[in-house]
């Protein structure tokens, strides 16, 4: 039987007892699974999310009317899907970026990642949201190169600088790399270990609503979610990884209740 989401049992259990909603801050990847096993996450976990980022490049080597169908999957529950930053980039360093957009816009992808984790773009950011734009395609832009370590001082400022050029020109989020290791890499030193100082610079001058943090693994969610509370945003947490990080979020796990930014509020006089 088909209920609203204002008569769920569950709903109204998790009000009881003083859980926040869900801030629609996670937002996962596929790496590549088949059509069926997207559509069964984004059905259990669809009202959850707030991106699906579309696997790398693997949905251009895959069955095209697969990866068709995992878009639709996503879009159609009104969810932005996003195509990653390493295929932007080999189109770019290969002489085929407006054939790349083409082909992003006819799958219906409605967001592109843009970065020069490895390569270097010599267009400018007004450049690349105006062409991403006349597909209908939104832009964000990541923060970081995958292979140069940790964050400095110096790169941070950097770092400031450019996401400020990119939201400038039109770009909907900044995303900060953390690959698939979340170790020695952007802001982590090693799994769960992350520099809060550099993290926080980057918030002071964004704000936390600006921000999607790569967070490949356990130990990089719940590090972050410690220190920014449930509304950070998570970037690159895998498809079956989504609702430990969502009771995390909500303080039903049992190391984010005891945790006072995150534990659920008292319930109201007199119930129990």
């Amino acid at each position: 039987m088909n209920r609203s989401a204002g008569s769920l049992s569950t709903e109204r259990y998790l009000t009881q007892i003083g859980v926040r909603p869900s801030p629609r801050a996670t937002c996962p990847f596929d790496p590549g699974y088949d059509p069926a096993t997207l559509e069964g996450h984004m059905e259990q976990s669809g009202h959850l999310l707030g991106t699906v980022k579309i696997s790398m490049a693997c949905w251009m080597v895959a069955a095209e009317e697969a990866t068709r169908r995992k878009v639709e999957a996503v879009t159609r529950l009104g969810i932005p899907a996003v195509a990653g930053g390493g295929p932007f980039e080999i189109a770019f360093a290969q002489g085929a970026l407006p054939a790349y957009l083409d082909l992003c816009a006819d799958v219906g992808l409605t967001r592109i990642e843009c970065a020069e984790g490895f390569t270097e773009l010599n267009l400018t950011p007004e450049d690349v949201v105006r062409d991403a734009g006349r597909r209908g395609l939104e832009v964000e832009y990541e923060l970081g190169e995958k292979h140069a370590g940790r964050f400095s001082d110096d790169e941070t400022e950097e770092l400031i600088a450019t996401g400020e050029r990119w939201l400038s020109a039109g770009a909907v989020r900044l995303v900060i790399e953390a690959r698939e290791s979340a170790e020695d890499v952007g802001l982590f030193s090693a799994p769960g270990e992350f520099d809060s100082r550099q993290a926080d610079r980057l918030v002071e001058a964004f704000g936390l609503e600006r921000l999607l943090f790569e967070a490949p693994d356990k130990a990089s969610q719940f590090a972050l979610i410690d220190h920014y509370g449930p509304d950070v945003q998570l970037g690159n947490v895998r498809l079956e990884e989504i609702l430990r990080v969502e009771i995390y979020r909500r303080g039903l796990h049992s190391d984010a209740f005891r945790r006072e930014n995150l534990r659920p509020r008292a319930p109201a006089s007199g119930e129990n």
